[in-house]
């Protein structure tokens, strides 16, 4: 096991065209967001998500990608009853005004409406699982200081490229500084748990895809 902070260089790109560009977007907030999509300016069908008020398109979903949230899905509604968790499928998760992302799947408190009334916010959050089949970097540069800023205790990344997934906790930092303390890697051979649930043992042999012969 070892311990890194992950997060962004929010001066890197001071005075650069790309920074000059995005200081000057028309942002939008949780509820503008909403409303968009509730007088179709949005279509209800289409991959995005609002992240710093920037609404950004979603990579298509490959079959690997389907497969692991299929699978991580099954194994999650198998061993944590209703009562100790709500588990929630590419459904939104509202981090702050101007961000809102769809992570693949999050694990959240129950509720007895579940989750209804509104969308679940960060203090609703046990886990959030990203799949990364292609973008990787997406999800650890765009996804994970966001996360970190709003206090999600912990994230998986599900690498498959590499074969591995990937495990933060401890958020720390604020906003562009934000990261976790703790990453550890987990690949074939090994298991894992949820921080949430010690005795949930995962196989990351069950997650990962598995390539027809």
């Amino acid at each position: 096991m070892f311990s890194t902070v992950q997060k962004t260089d929010s001066k890197s790109s001071f005075g650069s065209p790309i920074a000059l560009l995005t200081e000057r977007l028309r942002r939008f907030s949780i509820d503008e967001y909403h409303k968009m999509g509730e007088v179709g300016i949005l279509a209800e069908d289409e991959r995005i998500e609002l992240i710093d008020g920037v609404i950004r398109k979603m990579s298509p979903i490959g079959s690997e990608h389907a497969a692991c949230v299929n699978k991580l899905n099954r194994i999650f509604s198998s061993v944590l009853p209703a009562e100790d968790a709500t588990i929630g499928v590419q459904n939104p998760i509202i981090l702050d005004d101007g961000t809102e992302p769809e992570p693949d799947i999050a694990l959240l408190k129950p509720r007895n409406d579940v989750y209804a009334s509104e969308h679940p916010r960060p203090a609703d959050v046990l886990l959030i699982v990203e799949v990364a089949d292609t973008f990787v970097e997406d999800d650890r540069i765009v996804k994970l200081p966001r996360y970190a800023a709003a206090g999600i205790p912990e994230v998986w990344i599900v690498n498959i490229p590499d074969w591995k997934i990937e495990v933060y906790q401890i958020p720390v930092g604020t906003e562009a500084d934000a990261g976790y303390k703790i990453r550890v890697e987990y690949r074939l051979g090994e298991t894992l748990n949820p921080e949430a649930f010690p005795n949930v043992k995962i196989s990351v042999a069950d997650v990962l895809p598995m390539q027809q012969t």
